[in-house]
């Protein structure tokens, strides 16, 4: 993995989960790390509080998509943990200056809470009422089959590795009978290795050319010799063919439903507001809200910690 890349996960995840490491307090009014007990092992300790596999994976799950293939090599999760437990300080350092006393936090947390209990209200009612018929992804197929056409395709996987040197090594141990899929877990640098090199369906025009030549010309099942690339050492294996054609309703079902589901969620959203303004009492004071300055302030600057107890 790339430098640049650890650092995006890194911005990342202290951007997108800023909360993920905060204990917050019980109901008894001590920090929750103190007595609440956490689940999963724990693979980190940061001045006696703990930092478990849930709690890793809880960061993991908030992490952009785009940015969670690279969080499965080891040096990616180095970096995330990394990165929680340098949170978990700032937390702790912040916490002794008194800034969890400050009377702007309080009020950012709450209008947080609020946000949080919307999010949630909004998330279950959407997901409990939108839904996609299969009369509806059917018709859907029927009236778009164009889009759903592809020329020929093929299923493939590989193992990209640095020197031509391990490639070689490599090549040796699947002919001795090692297992593609374990083997590609190993050694490739690719971010298709946590899926066995698993690279998909694609078609003529993805790939660079020397890797599109070979695969193209695999049979299925069939693994490459060693195909060097701009990106470095590749062994190859084709684990599927399909002719150029029109997709079946079968294999595209999951993909209109997903291209359905916004509106579908959209107009649920928009009849819950209706309904909810339906049932409720509402003044708006148009010459009150006509004087609010529509200018958005300034970034606010972190506040001032409270005194310290005497």
């Amino acid at each position: 993995m790339k430098r640049t890349t650890v650092v995006t996960i890194l911005a990342a995840a202290l951007a997108v989960t800023p909360l993920a490491g905060c204990k917050g307090k019980t109901e008894g009014g001590a920090p929750a790390g103190e007595s609440a007990k956490k689940e999963g092992a724990v693979i980190a300790e940061v001045n006696g509080e703990t930092i478990t596999s849930s709690d890793f994976k809880h960061e993991l799950d908030n992490l952009p998509p785009y940015l969670k293939p690279m969080a499965d090599t080891p040096e990616g999760k180095k970096e995330l943990l990394d990165t929680m437990v340098v949170r978990e300080l700032i937390l702790q350092q912040a916490r002794k200056d008194g800034l969890d006393k400050s009377p702007e936090v309080a009020a950012k947390l709450e209008e947080l809470k609020k946000r949080i209990i919307v999010e949630g209200f909004l998330k279950k009612k959407v997901e409990e009422q939108a839904k996609v018929s299969d009369e509806e992804m059917k018709k859907f197929y029927d009236e778009n089959k164009d889009k759903f056409k592809t020329g020929d395709q093929v299923k493939a996987s590989h193992i990209l590795m640095k020197s031509e040197k391990e490639a070689q090594d490599v090549s040796k141990e699947l002919k001795a009978g090692g297992n593609f899929e374990e083997l590609a877990k190993k050694h490739s640098i690719d971010s298709a290795a946590a899926k066995g090199g698993d690279l998909g369906w694609f078609s003529k025009g993805s790939m660079v050319p020397e890797f599109e030549k070979v695969v193209f010309g695999l049979k299925e099942g069939e693994t490459s010799g060693i195909v060097k690339t701009k990106f470095g050492f590749h062994i190859i294996k084709l684990t599927g063919k399909r002719a150029a054609g029109t997709r079946s309703f079968d294999e595209v079902k999951e993909q209109i439903k997903a291209a359905l589901l916004p509106t579908k969620q959209q107009e649920v959203f928009q009849k819950l507001k209706e309904d909810i303004k339906k049932n409720a009492k509402i003044s708006v004071k148009d010459d009150a809200l006509k004087g609010v300055d529509g200018k958005a302030s300034p970034a606010a600057t972190l506040p001032a910690p409270a005194p310290a107890a005497k």
